[in-house]
Parts: structure tokens; C-alpha cells; sequence
């Protein structure tokens, strides 16, 4: 093709126009497959360059190789949603000087929006693309689906290149990223191996206490005053917040009760209940495993958002705004309703914010699901560890001790009880998963901050420091 823009690696990199202390950035639609972001790395350090600061969606066990870019110094700055594997660990140990910063998928999506996070090349992986840069989450090698934190680094970097796998015939639609927005494309040997996308944090669960804290929060939701004819959905990955959708499914069927639409990561089982005519529409950010992936090219009713659609809090129009009902994990919840999703109880980094902060700050129900204690780590606490979502954004707690509700949402309290179900105060929780491990011994922090989490606003809500 005349005006093609297909180019190596090295001269898309040397045409961006890139120096050093610039930002650059990925996305995370990959998870553990993803094989962007160290392959256009090892390339920039091949070229010299020094300094940069890597804007990643969400970064996991496969970048550990990052390890050696920061201590050489080609890598100075990270800013992410999420930590995890040798990375997290070594980051928690002080190996930057930098600390890094932690934003939600929606306040991520503001900051690029508004130029706070200002992008100066975006390296997006995309399964197929035509030779001007129209480029989709489906190829012929990969399979992703939506390309929803791929969208505003595409719309607002001031350089994009898209990495590719399967080069296709102009016009590559309808596409998810615009050659619009593109300068060049590169073919690889593969941008990332589709089967490793369910995996980590994505599981279905035979655990008898996954299951009865499923059953637990289907009860709350359909005893809530929420689930109505027409009520909207978004569900975590974990175990219980899987299961927990058989139990609603059951019920909605029982009463004839159809949901408008279902938000954020979407797996498998949202788009069972699609088909099954039990949901409207699927807005979708991220798809969680490759029966969603295949859904979203097919279904005009399955809808790709953008990050910033999905969930900003700047712009009202975010699907959030919409939100009836959601519900999350948790590491931690203390007794102000506080949740800690990001840093374990040995002070590691070992999770992601992703849109914990946003969904429960706009839903009109959000449901935090953990059990009252991991072996013999406590989940309810006097104080989380480190403060990702706020105590007022979190409505109700379940855990197979008992349903705790927050003091702000005394009518939720009162429609449970009459439902028969055990409401106790949360600090009856935390007293008691305290009866039965102790209290446990402060963790060894140092005084070298390693991270700051970002409220979806933009302000700072809390610090991580390394631990010794």
C-alpha cells in the first residue's frame, strides 16, 4: 500500500520521536500472555535510551524483567493500576528511587484525559491491524477483545504505535483503534498468548467458603431493594464474586427479572446470561477470557467502552454514573469500611486498584465479598494496611460471619434484617477475627515511600513504604 505505515520496531521508536524522560505507555488486555511491553522495552535499552517513565495500564508476574531496565536505569518512573510477581516485590523493597504512582482504570482514564498524564508514546498490542493502524482486539494469532485501556492512550499520546501480530487487508473494521490516531505499525511474531488472559486474579471457585459467601451476597443484592426489573450489574473476578452469579441467575429467573446491562471486565458467565436474554447489553472494558473475547466481535449487543467511558469520575457520562449494583474483594476492610485491595498483609504489593475505587464511589449498591480471615490472616481489621477505597463509597460487608452494613445506609441494614439475614456491626467482625488469630505484629516498614495511591479525583490518599 502506497501510504502503508508498517515499519520495525527500531524505526517506529526513532520516528516517534522519543527521548529521554519521556513517558511512554501500554496496556494490560494480555494480563499474564502480554508480550508488548517487554519486547518494546528490551528494545529501548538496546537503543540507549535512559529515563523513561512507563505508563502501563496494569502491570503483572510476566514484566519481572522490568527488574533489570529500572536498575540499570532505562526505566526511572512507573505509573500503573496494579503490581504484581517478582516486580511488586522488588518495588516494595525500595529498588526504586521513584515512587510509584497508583491510579484506578478510571482515574487513569481522567488523567490522560485532562493531560495530567501526559503520554508521549503509546506501544499498544493489538491482534490484527491493516497497514494504516486500524486495529482490533481479534486476529487470526490472538484474541483479546476490547481494547478499552488501549482507547485514551490511543486518542490523547502524541505518538501512537500499534504492535501487531496479524497484518490484514485495508480497512481493518470496524476497529477499535483509528489509523486516525496512528503514526506506525509494527508486525511481530506475537503481541501476547491469548491463553493466559483468565488467569491470576480470574478463577471459578469449588471452595465451600466461596460458595457460601456467594450465596450470602446474592442474598443481600436480592434482598437490597435494588434488584428490580431492569437493574445494572458489574461483578469482581474472585471466586465468591463469580458464584455468586449462578445464585442471582436463579433468582432472576424465578421472578422474571431481566438486568438493563453489565459493566467493566466481562467473563463468560455475564455473557451466558446475555444470551440467555437475562441481560440487555454488555458494556465492556476488558474481557476476562476468551468466551467474551469472541462475544464482543460477533454481538452488536456487547459493547467495547474506553477507560475513560467506563469509568472517569471527571466525565458524567461514564457507565459508573448508571450503576445499580457492584460487587468486590477485598485484602482488607476495617472497621471504617476502608478497603485495601493493592498490598498484602506482609506488606507487599500484590494486587491492583482497577475499578474498585470507581464502581463503588458511583454505584447505588457496592458490596465488598471476603472471608473474615485467610489461614490465619485477619481480612477485617481496626486499620487496612493501605487505603484504596474509601469507607463512605462501601455499603455493605459479607463475610461467613455475619453481614455488615454501613452506619450511612441504615435502610439496607433494615431491609436485610427482615430478610432473616445476620447483620452485626463490623466491629463484631474485626473483634472476632481477632479472638481467633491475635493481634498480629506491626509490619516492619520502612521510611522510603515505594507508592502513592491516587483517589479517582487526583488527590493523594494514602502512601506505601518499603518494608524491611
Amino acid at each position: 500500500m502506497r501510504n502503508s505505515k508498517v515499519v520495525s520496531l527500531e524505526e517506529a521508536i526513532r520516528r516517534s520521536g522519543l527521548q529521554n524522560g519521556q513517558t511512554i505507555s501500554f496496556h494490560h488486555h494480555f494480563r499474564g500472555g502480554d508480550k508488548v511491553v517487554n519486547m518494546v522495552v528490551d528494545k529501548l535499552a538496546q537503543m540507549g535510551f535512559k529515563d523513561l517513565k512507563l505508563a502501563a495500564s496494569s502491570l503483572s508476574d510476566v514484566h519481572a524483567p522490568l527488574v533489570e531496565h529500572i536498575k540499570n536505569g532505562v526505566i526511572t518512573g512507573i505509573s500503573t493500576s496494579g503490581l504484581r510477581g517478582a516486580l511488586a516485590d522488588a518495588i516494595s523493597h525500595g529498588l526504586m528511587e521513584e515512587p510509584v504512582v497508583f491510579r484506578s482504570h478510571g482515574g487513569r482514564g481522567s488523567a490522560i484525559a485532562n493531560g495530567e498524564l501526559k503520554i508521549d508514546v503509546a506501544f499498544l498490542g493489538a491482534c490484527s491491524s491493516d497497514e494504516l493502524g486500524n486495529a482490533t482486539g481479534h486476529g487470526a494469532n490472538s484474541i483479546c477483545g476490547s481494547l478499552g485501556y488501549a482507547l485514551p492512550d490511543a486518542r490523547y499520546a502524541s505518538h501512537v504505535v500499534v504492535l501487531t501480530d496479524d497484518l490484514v487487508a485495508y480497512p481493518n473494521m470496524p476497529q477499535s483503534i483509528s489509523a486516525a490516531d496512528v503514526e506506525s505499525v509494527v508486525v511481530v511474531d506475537s503481541v501476547g498468548d491469548s491463553t493466559k488472559i483468565a488467569a491470576g486474579a480470574i478463577r471459578d471457585s469449588k471452595n465451600p467458603r466461596d460458595i457460601l459467601l456467594a450465596k450470602q451476597a446474592a442474598k443481600v443484592i436480592i434482598n437490597s431493594g435494588y434488584f428490580q426489573d431492569g437493574f445494572s450489574i458489574q461483578t469482581g473476578t474472585g471466586g465468591a464474586s463469580l458464584a455468586a452469579v449462578k445464585y442471582i441467575r436463579e433468582e432472576m429467573i424465578n421472578r422474571g427479572i431481566k438486568a438493563s446491562f453489565a459493566l467493566g471486565g466481562i467473563t463468560a458467565h455475564m455473557v451466558k446470561l446475555h444470551q440467555e436474554g437475562l441481560i440487555g447489553t454488555l458494556i465492556d472494558v476488558q474481557s476476562f477470557d476468551k468466551v467474551a473475547a469472541e462475544s464482543i466481535a460477533v454481538d452488536p449487543a456487547h459493547r467495547e467502552v474506553s477507560a475513560v467511558e467506563y469509568a472517569s469520575g471527571q466525565h458524567l457520562g461514564s457507565a459508573t454514573h448508571a450503576l445499580d449494583i457492584v460487587i468486590l474483594s477485598a485484602l482488607e476492610v476495617d472497621t471504617d469500611f476502608n478497603v485495601n485491595v493493592l498490598v498484602g498483609s506482609d506488606g507487599i504489593i500484590r494486587g491492583a486498584i482497577g475499578g474498585h475505587q470507581d464502581t463503588a464511589a458511583d454505584s447505588a449498591l457496592s458490596i465488598i465479598v471476603c472471608p473474615l480471615l485467610r489461614g490465619r490472616i485477619p481480612c477485617v481489621v481496626p486499620h487496612v494496611t493501605t487505603l484504596i477505597t474509601p469507607g463512605p463509597s462501601v455499603d455493605v460487608v459479607v463475610t461467613e460471619y455475619g453481614i455488615a452494613v454501613n452506619p450511612g445506609r441504615p435502610e439496607i441494614a433494615q431491609r436485610l434484617k427482615e430478610a432473616g439475614l445476620k447483620v452485626v456491626p463490623i466491629t463484631e467482625l474485626a473483634a472476632k477475627a481477632s479472638s481467633i488469630i491475635g493481634k498480629p505484629d506491626p509490619l516492619p516498614f520502612g521510611d522510603k515511600v515505594v507508592g502513592v495511591v491516587m483517589n479517582r479525583d487526583g488527590s493523594v490518599l494514602d502512601k506505601i513504604y518499603n518494608i524491611q
